[in-house]
Parts: C-alpha cells; sequence; structure tokens
C-alpha cells in the first residue's frame, strides 16, 4: 500500500495569510518586548528607590529615638552633677534638641517620598503586566496559527487572529499608556 504525501500545501493561500501572520506577530512581540524591558528596568529602579528612601526613614526614626533617649539620660544626671558639668550638659542638650527637630523634620518627607516611589512602581507594573498579556496571547496566536498551516484549516487561523488581535490590543495599551489591565490574566498568571 503506497501512501502519497504531497510536499505542497493543497490551498497556497492559506500558507501565505499564515506566513504573514506570523511574521507581523513576532515583530510586534519584538517591538513589546523591547518596551517591556525598558519598563522592566524602570520598575527596578523605582522599587530600588524605594528601599534606599524606606530604609532612610527607618535609619531617621533609629537616629531620633536614640537622640530623644540620650537627651532623657542627659537631663536626669545633669540633675545632680556639679556645676561645670551642668554647662557641658546644656550645651549637649542643645546639640540634641537641633538633632531631634532635623530627624522629627525630615521623617514625614522621607516617608511621602519612599511612598512616591512606591506608587511610581505600582504605575509603571501596569503597563508591565499589558506587555505581558500582549506577549501570552501573540506567542498563542502564533502557535494557533502553526496549527492552522499544518492541519490547513482556516477556522484555526481565524482564531489565531483573534488571540493576535487581544495581543495587539494589549501591546498598544501599554505603548499607549492606557490605563486597561488585564486583571484576569494578571491574576491567573500571576
Amino acid at each position: 500500500m503506497e501512501v502519497e504525501v504531497s510536499a505542497e500545501a493543497k490551498d497556497k493561500r492559506l500558507n501565505r495569510l499564515v506566513a504573514i501572520t506570523v511574521v507581523a506577530f513576532s515583530v510586534f512581540v519584538g517591538l513589546c518586548n523591547v518596551k517591556d524591558g525598558n519598563i522592566v528596568q524602570a520598575m527596578a529602579q523605582a522599587k530600588a528607590d524605594s528601599v534606599d528612601t524606606w530604609n532612610e526613614y527607618q535609619a531617621t526614626k533609629i537616629k531620633l529615638h536614640i537622640s530623644q533617649t540620650a537627651q532623657t539620660e542627659i537631663s536626669l544626671l545633669s540633675a545632680t552633677a556639679p556645676a561645670a558639668q551642668k554647662a557641658q550638659a546644656a550645651t549637649n542638650l542643645a546639640g540634641l534638641a537641633q538633632d531631634i527637630a532635623k530627624y522629627e523634620a525630615s521623617i514625614p518627607t522621607l516617608a511621602k517620598k519612599a511612598a512616591d516611589f512606591d506608587a511610581q512602581y505600582d504605575a509603571i507594573n501596569v503597563h508591565d503586566d499589558q506587555f505581558d498579556a500582549s506577549e501570552a496571547l501573540m506567542t498563542t496566536a502564533i502557535s494557533v496559527a502553526a496549527v492552522a498551516a499544518l492541519s490547513e484549516s482556516f477556522p484555526a487561523l481565524f482564531i489565531a487572529w483573534a488571540f493576535g488581535a487581544g495581543g495587539i490590543f494589549m501591546g498598544l495599551c501599554g505603548f499607549a499608556g492606557w490605563g486597561f489591565h488585564p486583571d484576569v490574566l494578571s491574576k491567573l498568571l500571576g
């Protein structure tokens, strides 16, 4: 029994459409990956800035606490100290009061600055999620297009185009900075 396999597809039109689809989707995925890489770098920088600023905030709070404790100790010890040591204690207390005022003034500023970096990270993350969703939809579209070519099925190609349209939409959301967020996909894949 001989089986004749034709090296030529029955419908060249389908193969041409699949080829164009794969090329177009691949180029779009490549562009999205470049932009997503830049977004990931910006996210890493925002997170690093946030962590650094929160660390500075915590260090300032610790310095405030230490200064307040030292101020209390010097006040208590100077009450029973000789006159010569009371003058030195007064000088030390004045210096500590300045430090305490400086720390108390900088703590709210540092907290706001750190919170702003956190908000920046969250805002950038929305666009990272958009590009991730775009990539997932586009790679699915490319895979389904390959199946369409192998099975010589126009309906499969239409399904690939539907996934590709979703991927292009998500990619455009990322490029244009639109606020649409793929919550379902993010929760499923995140």
